[in-house]
């Protein structure tokens, strides 16, 4: 599985890096997480509000930091 946080390297954007690898370690699964840190990388997501979780190069959510179990439901659901 191929997880990717999308944004700038703001503080919600480690937020959210850490909460999806709290959900990868809670789930027990295997998957490569990958921050993203370039505008012309994101933008290219069609983001225009970060941070972002890209799933499977599908996103998932944009603008927010989800709660670890909203992150888990994501990956399930991928």
């Amino acid at each position: 599985m191929e997880i990717k946080v999308l944004g700038p390297g703001c503080k919600k954007c480690g937020t959210l890096a850490e909460a999806t690898k709290k959900a990868v370690e809670e789930l027990s699964i295997d998957a490569n997480i990958t921050k993203i840190d370039d505008m012309v990388q994101i933008l290219s997501y069609g983001v225009m509000s970060t941070p972002a979780l890209v799933i499977n190069e599908k996103v998932v959510v944009s603008g927010k930091v989800p709660t670890v179990d909203e992150i888990k439901s994501f990956i399930q659901k991928a």
